[in-house]
Formats: structure tokens, sequence, C-alpha cells
């Protein structure tokens, strides 16, 4: 008998979403009603990396692949997670942190950074996330993996007026190689059991550069 137990890391989409900076705002408006028209429908505006998402690519490269053009396969697999809870804010998650896991990681693994970053979520404390050492993230490319996610609202520093930044170089080596990440996790702490199923399927938008994801861990015992 198989037993699935099914853990959401996705952020509620809403008025209230935080963006990354400078991102369209999300906005929902009633479209049409049951008692107008016989039927709910609602109008939806945001942008394409809104909430829970991934970048595909062509977020970084002008010759990447887009959304749509990524193989399904980059989307689901085994998670390994990395525990970066101690980094703190702005802190880089090196390999040291890496790796206690590294003999997990394998060829098609899907590395999701647990900094705990989320429990800032709606504040302005959220852009002073956690991000990954270049360095590191090289090792784990070499190691054959090419889907990254993060509970954060970038997998790189995230730039402001006190802090520059290296300019995205994790996500220049992510694109370099097509692979994926996703930002704006959440929950990963309830992730309570060995070999996590990860499943990040995006919408299917056309000629995207990212798309928002349902994330979800499953646990598959036989």
């Amino acid at each position: 008998m198989t037993k699935h137990l099914i853990v959401d890391l996705s952020v509620p989409v809403n008025a209230e979403t935080q963006v990354y900076p400078g991102d369209p705002v999300l906005a929902f408006s009633v479209h049409s009603t049951i008692e107008r028209d016989g039927f709910n429908l609602l109008n939806v505006s945001m942008g394409s990396q809104t909430g829970t998402h991934v970048d595909a690519p062509f977020h970084f490269s002008e010759t990447g692949l887009k959304i749509d053009e990524v193989p399904l396969d980059r989307f689901v697999g085994r998670g390994v997670i990395v525990d970066a809870r101690s980094v703190g804010a702005r802190g880089r998650i090196g390999w040291d942190l890496i790796a206690p896991v590294a003999n997990q990681v394998q060829p098609g693994s899907i590395v999701i950074l647990h900094t705990g970053w989320s429990a800032h979520y709606g504040t302005d404390e959220y852009f002073e996330n956690p991000f990954l050492d270049a360095d590191a993230c090289r090792r784990l490319i070499e190691l054959g993996v090419r889907t990254f996610a993060i509970d954060a609202i970038n997998i790189d520093e995230t730039p402001d007026a006190t802090h520059l930044g290296e300019g995205f170089p994790v996500h220049h080596l992510i694109a370099d190689v097509d692979g994926v990440i996703c930002e704006n996790m959440t929950n990963v702490a309830a992730i309570d059991f060995e070999a996590p199923f990860i499943s990040l399927l995006p919408i299917a938008f056309q000629a995207a550069d990212g798309a928002p994801v349902r994330a979800v861990a499953i646990r598959l015992d036989s």
C-alpha cells in the first residue's frame, strides 16, 4: 500500500503577495458573478514571477530556454534539503553547509536551501535574504544539479542602496546549464521525512521568463 503525505511549500497569492522590488503588483478584480452572469470568474493581473515561482534560463539569458521549453523533468525529483538557517540576514550559503548532505546529491536532485527566511515574508526584512555562494553553486552543478530552490525572495543577494550585490552570479550559472530556480518557497520545516519527492510544475506560459508554481513535497512510502 502506498501512503501519500503532501506538504504545501507555496505562499498564498492574493492582494498582499510580496513581490521583488519593482515587479508588477498582483491585482484581483471580479469579472463575472453568479448573480449577474450565472458563474464566478476572476480577472488576475500579475508578473510572471509572482509568489512561489520558477525562473527559466531566459530570465537571465537572451538565448536561454523559456519556461514552456524547459524539460518537465527539471521540475520534479527527489529533494535534498540544505539546512542554512544559521546564516542570517544577507548570509552567504557556502559549501560548508552543503557538505553534510552532499552524499545525497545526484543528477536530477532538487536542492532546497532551507534558510527559514520565509518567516520574514511580508516585511521589509524579507529583502535582506541569505543567498547561495557562487562557488558552492558551481560545485552542485558539477554534481549534476539543475534545479535549485530557496525559501527566500532571491537565490542571489538582493541589492539595495547600501548593498550592491554581486551581479546575480548564481542566476547566470544556473541559466548557463539550462537549469531552473524556485524562489519564495515556504513551510520547508514541515518536510519531516527523508527523500521527499518535489514538484515545482509551472503554469505553461508561452515564451516567458518564469511562471508561478504550486510547490509541494510528497512522501511516497511503498
